[in-house]
């Protein structure tokens, strides 16, 4: 029970981030370990120095040589006394390299080696009292002050690792291996700080049952290192590839390095799988149960975009929908959410489809998170065109930082959002401008849409080239009408002067704000064909459509008024 309430106290607190937590986690370990290595210089200047023998290694093969079968099952034992240390700087998303190696180096190895030869200090002379060695060869002045310490030293290297396995799926989240969760980030200077509300509580209900279900420490024990080990020879593995592929170092060095290694690894995790009946089999299992998730959501991720890129509408194909439907114009601004950075989405034919009506102005807007705090509202939003001027379409990506404010009000980010794209209108006049007067030939009004569709301009007059253009010309392509709904007239006069032109665009896009902005969303949905295997009909259909229904949807950060929002439903078939 008590170790239970300090697990809730523990996990609790894992809101409030390092950053304010950790103003008593440095003091805490390092009186810890103070005390490691102030117990164990009593220890042997107790019971005697003879216990500084152990450096020398040739007891490691008397040890072996006594009682090999008991020696070999006592590796993993061995293997916990370093694995303890590890766990308190587990992520160097908080710390520097060299801050962890001045640590481990000045303090750490240190005061770990002088705690463990007091302890063998102490057993050397009481060979009976071989149960909490530790705690037994405390002396009794300082007994509970240490046993305060210790118990504050565990909860602190348990919350490392809990914040190590936040930074662990926000990657993973980043890479499509695990579904989305809400990530809140505690600190504004460092990206690793941050928060899982929802895998906090899972750990914390995790937690609580391998607590209660082991019947002592030594299964916890057990369960741990083949946990670690697992961890080691993983490592090694992905460090030999980077050795292979990215140092390009000699082969020779890396079967040197991947044999030395792997080969220790190996052995002592061979003398640790006979404790898998006694209670590591649950590790086990809640280790292949996190995979099959993270596998099954990266699979069907990656069907979802690969058929959405394959579906997505070609400029003559819209077009010619748009007039086979008897498209119409309504006066508005039509914002569509999307994830496709180039082309035009297939949800996006399905509105046409479903209403055979679209806004007197279109702008796919593509949210992307980018890897620093705030990004400048001047700089958050990248226009470029889709279609002819006469069209008045455009993708907008949107760009936000980890600690921008998400959930901003409307009429604020309608507001941004119309000003950027006016930025953008003026500066790519002033460019073709500039790209007439340097050719000294007028193009035609679709060559030069061609051309400016090949860069993205940003709001502070930032070029960024994209290199080939987000669709296909569309020239020879006749015009679509779009009826006498229209309140205003939408075209533009392509024999006008420049100056003329940008002005009624700009006067366009302010009447078309007027009239209203409406957010139009396109839920799709994968599922996967009649004549596909069962297998994939149950990942697809049942595992992935559950993941998908109850992971955070990409919109959920968005303030998006009930009253303007229209919703779409889209299914591929895979």
């Amino acid at each position: 029970m008590i170790s239970v309430a300090f697990l809730i106290v523990l996990f609790s607190l894992q809101r409030f981030g390092t950053s304010k937590v950790g103003l008593a986690v440095g003091p805490a370990l390092f009186i810890w370990f103070c005390c490691l290595s102030g117990i164990g210089i009593y220890n042997i200047m107790q019971y005697g120095t003879e216990v500084l023998r152990a450096f020398n290694p040739i007891y490691i093969y008397y040890y072996f040589e006594r009682n090999p079968t008991q020696a070999w099952m006592s590796l993993g034992g061995c293997l916990l006394c370093a694995t303890g240390s590890e766990a308190m700087f587990a992520d160097l998303c908080y710390f520097s390299v060299r801050s962890v190696q001045l640590t481990f180096v000045c303090l750490v190895l240190p005061c770990l080696l002088l705690g463990y030869l007091g302890q063998a200090a102490f057993l050397m002379e009481n060979l009976t009292q071989n149960e909490q060695v530790f705690f037994l060869s405390i002396p009794s002045q300082v007994f509970w002050p240490v046993v305060f310490i210790a118990t504050l030293a565990a909860l602190i290297a348990s919350r490392t690792m809990t914040t190590a396995i936040f930074s662990i799926i926000k990657q993973a989240t980043a890479l499509g291996c695990f579904p989305r969760l809400k990530i809140i980030h505690t600190s504004r200077k460092f990206m690793g700080q941050i928060y899982i509300p929802v895998m906090n509580w899972f750990l914390l209900v995790s937690c609580l049952a391998f607590v209660t279900t082991f019947g002592s420490i030594n299964e916890i024990g057990n369960a741990y290192g083949i946990a670690e080990l697992g961890v080691m020879m993983m490592t090694t593995i992905l460090v030999t590839i980077i050795m292979l592929l990215i140092w390009q170092v000699n082969i020779i060095v890396v079967l040197c390095f991947l044999t030395l290694f792997l080969g220790l690894e190996l052995f002592f995790f061979s003398s640790v799988l006979g404790s898998v009946a006694d209670g590591s089999w649950v590790l086990l299992v809640f280790a292949a149960v996190l995979y099959l998730v993270m596998y099954i959501w990266n699979y069907g991720t990656k069907l979802k975009y690969e058929t959405e890129v394959k579906q997505k509408l070609s400029m003559d194909l819209m077009m010619d929908l748009g007039c086979n439907l008897g498209t119409v114009r309504a006066p508005g601004i039509g914002l569509l959410y999307n994830e496709l950075v180039r082309g035009v989405p297939a949800i996006f034919g399905h509105f046409l489809t479903t209403m055979p009506a679209i806004h007197s102005m279109i702008i796919f807007v593509c949210i992307k998170w980018v890897p620093v705090p705030v990004v400048p509202q001047n700089e958050r939003f990248l226009f470029r065109r889709v279609c002819p001027k006469n069209y008045h379409m455009f993708r907008c990506i949107a760009r936000y930082g980890y600690k921008d404010v998400r959930k901003e009000n409307p009429q604020t980010f309608e507001q941004l959002l119309i000003e950027s794209l006016e930025k953008f209108i003026r500066r790519e006049a002033q460019e073709r401008s500039l790209e007439s007067d340097e050719n000294g030939n007028t193009d035609s009004e679709e060559e030069v849409a061609s051309s400016s569709s090949r860069v993205l301009v940003g709001p502070n007059g930032s070029i960024y080239s994209l290199g080939v253009p987000l669709l296909a010309e569309c020239g020879g392509v006749s015009n679509p009408n779009f009826g006498s709904s229209t309140s205003f007239d939408g075209s533009l006069d392509g024999t006008m002067d420049g100056r003329r032109s940008l002005d009624n665009e700009l006067s366009f896009i302010h009447m078309a704000k007027e009239c209203g902005v409406v957010y139009l969303l396109g839920h799709g949905d994968i599922r996967a064909r009649k004549e596909s295997f069962f297998v994939k009909k149950l990942v697809i259909n049942y595992f992935y459509a559950f993941l998908r229904k109850n992971c955070r949807r990409g919109i959920a950060t968005l303030s998006i008024p009930h009253t303007r929002l229209m919703q779409v439903a889209m299914q591929y078939m895979v």
